[in-house]
């Protein structure tokens, strides 16, 4: 209860009016409602029975109208209820959300994205159906129940005995059946976070799965899953409908039990028909909220489920922590120092890393693949946190730069470039309000304006994952989305491995205009990309072996010299 409140309070506050409002309708919609018995009660006794048709009048009408002004007063109750519940849900979806986006690239390394899925989707739909169907409407049925038992106990005591006689068997039976279905909630959030995963990982690597003729494999497993689901979901209808059906059959055998003990010798003098027929009532409407309170037992364990997924996630703080410092305008010297990292506990990836970028120098890492290279820009982008040693960006330690900071002065190519299915605008822009010249200049400065001319402009729709660009022409983008910020530092990741050789050549070309008067780490495997920078540093197993120029490490014979020629023969294969 208490990880719940603490969950959801941040998203109810601000809605407390509506709630409010509602919690005025409640107890004047559940008086209304529990004073009809007492209503009926007199008209039948006193006005039908005692021949007094004024009070016969009386009642009958303040029965109508009580019936009348109960159902406005729930109806409001419903309706303030439903816009409060609505701003709260959509306050908490996005709240999730934003928290998602604030995470470290570790917590991605091990999240699948269809488990994320799940927690933004179906985990806050189900609180929503809690809030507008269970939580917040509990209230009213409690009232109910309250002010129901407290009428029948005031109108006849000794009859009200035959609800003793039903309520501790009711309230054991649906316990355990409580109990059971939280257990059964908790199966189905976390089998269908698992189906969601599992399917959003296969259509991300559809083409792998059709080029090697693995569909029936992969249906099988996701059958399996699915199965699983489908098994908790059956079990879950279960029990809901046994809590049903033994509120239903409560309510029956209360009523048999209430009507031939009232006819009862015990009772024949004393029990009149209004009193009865007001017990009958009564009963009625007190198992109406029982039956619903059932109901939003089930709603509650699904709620309950949901919680402990979505607060697993808006508890998990594995983010890289902000510093407090800014950066000056122009960005200078980078200089690593002694810097060791590693993504798990025990394993390194760096160990001990040193060596500087001087303002305005391109400074190359080379070596082969998992030697630590692309860390270092990960680094230095701050991706990941938790390094030891120094890495300073202009004698600022990079811990203790604000991200917002360090993004404004840094600007990065992927080989593995991301579009997302929006214009052209907004993946060069990224939501900032960059001039259209200012975007028209990036992209002729990255050759890539008619790229962008034969998509139709600058509001022509970029097609979900790139598909009506090439791996080229995505990347010639990613050059002129760093181009329209001049980002004085700018980390370019192996951005020329996997395009054609004429390709190749404009990036080579938008790449030296991209460089001009900036403090630039390359990454890269290909050794024709790095030929011209100012200094070339050669990793291994995460330290550095040597570092100079192209034609002083070839000269030297060591580590380089032996990838250039094994990569010139390769070429020459």
């Amino acid at each position: 209860m208490r990880r719940a409140f603490d969950l959801m309070w941040p998203s109810v506050r601000p809605d407390l009016a509506w709630y409010a409002v509602a919690l005025v309708a409640a107890p004047l919609s559940a008086g209304l409602t529990v004073v009809q018995p007492w209503l009926l009660r007199r008209a039948l006794d006193e006005g039908v029975d005692g021949g007094d048709l004024d009070l016969l009048v009386w009642a009958s009408t303040g029965y109508l109208v009580g019936a009348v002004l109960s159902f406005v007063f729930e109806g409001g109750y419903n309706w303030v209820t439903a816009i409060g519940a609505s701003r709260t849900v959509a306050r908490l979806r996005s709240r999730v959300f934003r928290h998602a986006l604030s995470l470290g690239a570790s917590f991605f390394d091990r999240e699948p994205t269809g488990r994320l899925l799940s927690r933004v989707t179906s985990d806050v739909d189900a609180l929503a159906e809690t809030i507008t169907a269970g939580a917040v409407t509990l209230v009213l049925d409690l009232l109910l129940i309250a002010g129901l038992a407290g009428l029948l106990v005031w109108m006849d005591p000794w009859l009200s005995l035959v609800l003793l006689t039903v309520a501790p068997p009711l309230a054991v039976v649906l316990e355990l059946i409580r109990r059971r279905m939280r257990v059964v909630f908790v199966a189905v959030r976390t089998h269908l976070a698992d189906l969601l995963a599992y399917a959003a990982e296969r259509i991300t690597g559809v083409e792998v799965v059709q080029l090697y003729a693995a569909e029936e494999a992969t249906l099988r497993a996701f059958d399996q899953r699915l199965a699983r689901y489908r098994e908790a979901t059956v079990w879950t209808n279960v029990w809901d409908a046994l809590m049903f059906a033994v509120v239903d059959a409560t309510t029956a055998i209360t009523m048999a039990m209430m009507l031939a003990y009232g006819a009862s010798e015990r009772f024949g003098d004393v029990a009149t028909v209004g009193l009865l027929a007001a017990f009958v009532d009564g009963v009625g409407k007190l198992f109406g909220p029982i039956r619903e309170l059932s109901n939003k037992v089930s709603v509650l364990q699904r709620a309950a489920a949901a919680v402990d997924k979505l607060g697993d996630l808006l508890h998990n703080q594995e983010r890289v922590s902000d510093g407090t410092r800014d950066l000056p305008e122009t960005v200078g010297e980078v200089v690593l120092d002694g810097v060791t990292f590693g993504y798990l506990d025990g394993a390194d990836v760096l160990q001990g890393v040193s060596f500087a970028i001087r303002p305005g120098e391109v400074v190359a890492l080379v070596g082969r693949t998992g030697s630590g290279k692309s860390t270092v820009g990960k680094l230095l982008l701050r991706a990941y946190g938790g390094y030891r040693g120094s890495l300073k960006v202009d004698g600022i330690e990079l811990s203790d730069v604000r991200h917002a900071s360090l993004r404004r002065r840094i600007g990065v190519v992927q080989q593995d470039v991301v579009l997302f299915p929006d214009t052209v605008r907004f993946n060069l822009a990224m939501g900032e309000p960059i001039p259209d010249e200012r975007l028209w200049e990036a992209l002729r400065r990255a050759q890539a304006d008619d790229v962008v001319r034969r998509l139709g402009g600058l509001d022509a729709r970029v097609e979900h994952g790139g598909r009506n660009l090439s791996v080229g022409e995505g990347q010639l983008l990613a050059f002129a989305r760093v181009l329209c910020r001049d980002t004085p530092l700018v980390v370019l990741d192996e951005a020329t491995a996997s395009v054609d050789s004429l390709t190749e050549q404009r990036i080579q070309d938008a790449t030296r205009e991209l460089l001009r008067d900036r403090t630039v780490l390359v990454v890269a495997h290909r050794l024709s990309t790095v030929m011209d920078a100012d200094r070339i540093v050669v990793m291994e197993a995460g330290r550095v072996l040597e570092q100079g120029r192209h034609d002083e490490l070839l000269a030297r014979g060591g580590r380089y010299a032996d990838l250039v020629h094994a990569s010139a023969s390769l070429g020459a294969a």
